[in-house]
C-alpha cells in the first residue's frame, strides 16, 4: 500500500448528500462527490491487510480487487484505478449507487474502527473514467458465430450479454418493457440510480455489438420454438418478480387504497420518463397518510418515494423484531416513523375505500420445536388501529414468474421455488442457462452481475468447450 499509517491518520468521511430539505423536492440523484483531496485521504484508509474481508467469502460477490484500486486512487493513478475496476465488475457506476457495500461490512479496518469508504471510492473512479470518455466500447475482433439469446435487460442480463459478445457470440437481449434495464429502469429510484446511468451502458453495449429488442415479452410475443429455432443458446434473466401478497381472504384486503411496492415505484418511474400513466391506474402518497408494509430496500425505496410525492405522514411497519443495530438509509433520514414486530391483522374502510389498518405487536421467541427457531407470538393488549390512506406492499418476493415461458420451456425448480440450475448455470432444459433473481431469489445487483458473468461462462463452455473469459476490460 502506498501509505501504511493512513488508517491511523485520517477518520472515515461521511457521505456527501444534499439536505434532506433539498433532495425531496425532486427525483434526482443526491449522492455527490468528494474533492480529490478527500478521496486521496480516503483511499489512504485501506489497510494493508493479511486477508482483505471486502472481497472475500462474506464481502463483495464479484471479488473486486479493493486494495489494489484504493491504492492507485491514493496515488492519483486514476484511468489505472479504472481498469483494475472493470476487470471483476462490468457495471460499477450502478453498483456503485445501489449495492449495500457488503464489502465494507467486511473490512478488516471495521474491527476496530470505521471501515473504508469502498462504495464511494467505486462510484468516484468510473464516474471520473465516464467524465474523461476513458469507458469506450470494446468489440470483439473474433465471431464464433453461435446466436445466444438473452431473456431480461437487469443487471444480470446486462452482465451476461457483454460477456458473451466480447467472446465473440452474435447476442440478442430481450426485454418485456419499452425501455431498457429491468429493475434498474423501472424499479429503482431515479433519486438513487439516474436512468441516465443504464442509459450510457446500454449504448456502450450496442456499440460493442449486442442487439437489444424492446417490448417482446418472450413467452407470448415470441414463442419458445421460434426461440429455439432462431438461438444456439438461450439465458434466463427475468428477475423474480413474483411478490409476497397478503392472503387474500384477510378482511378489507379488497378496499381501494392497497397496493404492491412494486406497481407504486415503477408507476413513478415511468412518470420520471414522461411514459403515460394511466388515471384510472393511478397510486400517489400525495396528501396521504401512508403506511409500508415490509422493512428491507423496497420499503426503503416507498418511503423515499412518498417523501418526494409529499405524503402526509408514512410509517413503516416490519413483523420481525428490531435489530440490535438498526441500518439507518437515506430515505429514514427524510422523516417517517418506523415499527418493528407489527403484524398486520386487517383493514376496514368506508364505500369501498380504505380508512383504517388493524394490527398487533408481536414478539419472537425460541419455542423448542422446529429446530428451536424463534417463533412469532401475538402479544395481549397490544392491538392497535391506524388511520390510513394508502398501504403498499413490501413484503418481498416469492421468485420467478411460472406462467408464460417458464412454464413453456419446462424447466425445473428448486426447493426455494427459484429456477434449478447446475454448475455451470445450466437448467434442466439443455442449451437453457438461467442467471440472477430468477435462480438466487431476490437478491443484491452485485450478486446478479457476479451470475451473468458466472454464466456467460457456462454459454460459452457449453458453445465452444472453453472456460476462458477475457480480462483487463
Amino acid at each position: 500500500m502506498g501509505k501504511h499509517t493512513g488508517f491511523l491518520e485520517y477518520s472515515r468521511t461521511p457521505s456527501l448528500r444534499k439536505p434532506v430539505e433539498e433532495r425531496i423536492r425532486d427525483f434526482k440523484e443526491f449522492e455527490l462527490i468528494w474533492p480529490d483531496s478527500v478521496l486521496t485521504e480516503q483511499s489512504a484508509r485501506c489497510m494493508d491487510c493479511g486477508v482483505p474481508g471486502c472481497h472475500g467469502n462474506n464481502g463483495c460477490p464479484l471479488g473486486n480487487l479493493i486494495p489494489d484500486w484504493n491504492d492507485l486512487v491514493m496515488k492519483g493513478e486514476w484511468f489505472r484505478a479504472k481498469k483494475e475496476l472493470h476487470r471483476t465488475n462490468n457495471f460499477p457506476d450502478i453498483t456503485g449507487r445501489v449495492c449495500p457495500a457488503p464489502c465494507e461490512t467486511n473490512c478488516t479496518l471495521g474491527i476496530s474502527d470505521d471501515p473504508v469508504t469502498i462504495k464511494a471510492i467505486e462510484r468516484s473512479i468510473i464516474d471520473r473514467a465516464f467524465a474523461e470518455n476513458r469507458v469506450i466500447p470494446r468489440p470483439s475482433r473474433n465471431h464464433t458465430w453461435k446466436r445466444v439469446a438473452v431473456v431480461g435487460s437487469g443487471p444480470a442480463g446486462l452482465a451476461t450479454a457483454q460477456e458473451l459478445v466480447r467472446l465473440g457470440h452474435q447476442v440478442t437481449v430481450f426485454e418485456k418493457n419499452n425501455r431498457l434495464g429491468g429493475l434498474l429502469t423501472y424499479g429503482i429510484p431515479d433519486f438513487k440510480l439516474d436512468p441516465v446511468i443504464v442509459e450510457r451502458r446500454v449504448k456502450q453495449l450496442s456499440e460493442e455489438g449486442v442487439e437489444f429488442r424492446s417490448n417482446v415479452n418472450v413467452g407470448h410475443d415470441l414463442k419458445v420454438s421460434q426461440l429455439f429455432s432462431m438461438f444456439d443458446a438461450v439465458v434466463l434473466a427475468g428477475g423474480a418478480e413474483q411478490p409476497r401478497n397478503l392472503p387474500a381472504d384477510m378482511p378489507g384486503r379488497d378496499l381501494e387504497g392497497i397496493h404492491l411496492a412494486m406497481d407504486f415505484l415503477t408507476q413513478q418511474n415511468r412518470r420520471n420518463l414522461g411514459e403515460a400513466v394511466s388515471p384510472e391506474q393511478t397510486i400517489l402518497a400525495t396528501g396521504k397518510r401512508v403506511v409500508i408494509l415490509g422493512g428491507g430496500d423496497t420499503g426503503a425505496d416507498c418511503l423515499g418515494t412518498a417523501h418526494r410525492q409529499k405524503a402526509r405522514e408514512v410509517y413503516q411497519y416490519e413483523i420481525l423484531a428490531q435489530p440490535a443495530s438498526v441500518k439507518k438509509g437515506s430515505s429514514h433520514e427524510e422523516g417517517g416513523v418506523r415499527r418493528w414486530g407489527v403484524l398486520t391483522k386487517g383493514f376496514s374502510g368506508e364505500k369501498g375505500r380504505l380508512t383504517q389498518l388493524h394490527g398487533v405487536e408481536v414478539e419472537w421467541k425460541a419455542s423448542g420445536n422446529n429446530g428451536n427457531r424463534p417463533e412469532m407470538k401475538e402479544i395481549p393488549g397490544t392491538e392497535f388501529t391506524q388511520p390510513v390512506d394508502l398501504v403498499l406492499l413490501a413484503m418481498g418476493f416469492l421468485g420467478p414468474v411460472r406462467e408464460g415461458l417458464l412454464s413453456d420451456l419446462g424447466v425445473e425448480f428448486n426447493e426455494r421455488g427459484a429456477v434449478k440450475r447446475d454448475v455451470n448455470f445450466m437448467t434442466s432444459v439443455p442449451g437453457v442457462f438461467v442467471a440472477g433473481d430468477m435462480t438466487r431469489g431476490a437478491s443484491l445487483v452485485v450478486w446478479a452481475i457476479r451470475e451473468g458473468r458466472d454464466a456467460a461462462r457456462g454459454v460459452h463452455q457449453y458453445l465452444m468447450q472453453e472456460e476462458e473469459l477475457p480480462l483487463g476490460r
